[in-house]
């Protein structure tokens, strides 16, 4: 067995916390995804010219990268602004910071992932809830976003996945994570391989969990469906 000098409950702690990161990240990228794609299908060339550049720069950049510019550049711009405004200095929590640059980075795929399941839904179910005098509001809440749902579900359960693994670039900012207190406790023991590995353990947890709840919510939405 693994000696973890006593470290397992902060590996925990840590683990607790990352959890956490991932499932309001998650809960951003899903609501920016869904607004994201909506703006590509509309009829308005601002909104589809304004999701375009958002997708287009947020799957350009490297997410470290965008995480350190959200973190230390926009702690700046906020205190720029705050010292003309007379506010005291503002220190931007590592979990905020974190939080919202991994959603903000996720909603670019989950927009692509929405729009496509949109895209897949069949025209001819649309013309017919429409023909039965379904308002737009409706037939997208009862017929479009259900079938977008079974679509989209493989392309979402990718995007959960990485950005899951993604939360260990908050360790960077300074957000005592499971990936940051492993490499406290490995520096201070000098076994850095032992607690890496478990936190690779623990991610593998998460992952296998998800993988689970993702076969059951495709096959929840596939009943009825034909399989070729």
């Amino acid at each position: 067995m693994f000696d973890l000098h006593g470290y397992f409950p902060m590996i925990l702690d840590g683990m607790l916390l990352t959890v956490e990161v991932a499932l309001l990240s998650l809960l951003i990228a899903v609501i920016l995804g869904l607004l994201g794609a909506l703006a590509k299908l509309s009829n308005s060339k601002i909104a589809r010219t304004l999701a375009t550049v958002y997708t287009t720069i947020i799957r350009g950049i490297p997410d470290l990268v965008l995480m350190t510019l959200v973190f230390f550049g926009g702690q700046i711009l906020l205190n720029n602004i705050g010292d003309s405004l007379g506010w005291e200095y503002i220190d931007i929590s590592p979990f905020i910071a974190g939080t919202l640059t991994i959603g903000f980075i996720f909603g670019a795929y989950m927009t692509e992932t929405f729009r496509g399941g949109i895209l897949a839904v069949s025209r001819g179910e649309i013309e017919a809830a429409l023909a039965f005098g379904m308002s737009k509001r409706k037939v997208f809440i009862r017929i479009t976003l259900p079938l977008m749902v079974r679509h989209a579900l493989p392309g979402f359960g990718n995007n959960w996945m990485v950005l899951a693994k993604t939360t260990a670039l908050v360790s960077v900012i300074g957000l005592h994570d499971m990936v940051y207190n492993a490499g406290v406790a490995g520096g201070s023991t000098r076994q850095p391989f032992t607690f890496y590995l478990v936190v690779a353990m623990l991610f593998l947890c998460i992952t296998g969990l998800s993988d689970l709840g993702l076969r059951w919510a495709n096959r929840r939405y596939s009943i009825g469906v034909r399989k070729v």
